[in-house]
């Protein structure tokens, strides 16, 4: 999974079209019957998706931005299971905002999603 982690980072860093590259080549990667210890496909599909979906919006592609953000966020139904360390709860409540924005195009637009780890309960 260390690719995944080097896609989610360049997400971080906002290079959208270099971590949708390397998000794809995980996604590839995966078995395509469901296997033990490895993310369902739809779920990767839906983080490549959501790298698409953002690298359309920072070129000015909402139309395009808005489509592929729908497609991600259905992918990611569930995807908890896939990727317990990240709290895609707060990504989700994140891109709420950009569903708006794209919607219907205010200026400014929202601050960036971040993809970031869930935190640890307990001691």
């Amino acid at each position: 999974m260390d690719q995944f982690q080097q896609g989610v980072d360049l997400f971080n860093r906002g290079h959208f079209f270099d971590a949708h590259e390397v998000l794809e080549d995980f996604w590839r990667s995966l078995p395509r019957e469901p296997s033990p210890g490895w993310p369902p496909r739809i779920h990767a599909q839906g983080m490549v998706q959501l790298a698409v979906a953002f690298h359309h919006a920072t070129k000015g592609n909402h139309v395009g931005a808005h489509s592929v953000l729908k497609r991600a966020l259905r992918n990611l139904a569930g995807a908890e299971s896939s990727f317990p360390h990240l709290d895609l709860d707060l990504l989700r409540s994140n891109l709420c905002p950009w569903q708006h924005y794209l919607d219907e195009p205010v200026t400014p637009a929202p601050p960036l999603p971040k993809i970031t780890a869930r935190p640890r309960s307990g001691c």
